[in-house]
């Protein structure tokens, strides 16, 4: 009972950090490919992937965290994230890479700035869940 309650507090949050965390490691990727002839950029669409990940748990009411579970035929370590999207080319380049540096450091601070953001929510979740518990 205790634990659904947590769940149900803490859910949103966790799966925001998760997607946050996956799309901090693609912008990476990009950054780290910058001089990679023909790389493309890619990116996750945060909105999106949240909207497919709330709905897949208001459906099936449980989260699955192993394919091998009654009811669950996917994981949800990677449920809504699907492959990052291929970004729109800027400015194209003469050897074909689509990395705009500039772009990528944008949404790289941003993502991590909305990551602490979430952090700082379930943090003061948390908080309130202990003095309530504790009585104060």
């Amino acid at each position: 009972m205790i634990l659904n309650k947590l769940d149900s507090a803490l859910g949103f949050h966790q799966d925001a950090l998760r997607i946050r965390a996956q799309r901090q490691e693609v912008i990476a990727a990009n950054i780290a490919n910058a001089d990679t002839p023909n790389y493309k950029a890619r990116d996750i669409d945060f909105k999106s992937a949240m909207q497919q990940v709330t709905a897949q748990t208001n459906n099936s009411g449980l989260a699955t965290t192993s394919a091998d579970h009654m009811g669950g035929s996917t994981s949800t370590k990677n449920a809504g994230l699907g492959e990052p999207l291929f970004r729109p080319v800027m400015q194209g380049s003469v050897d074909g890479n689509t990395v705009d540096m500039d772009v990528e450091r944008n949404a790289f601070a941003d993502n991590a700035i909305r990551y602490q953001a979430s952090l700082q929510m379930m943090n003061g979740q948390i908080k309130k869940m202990l003095t309530a518990i504790q009585g104060q």
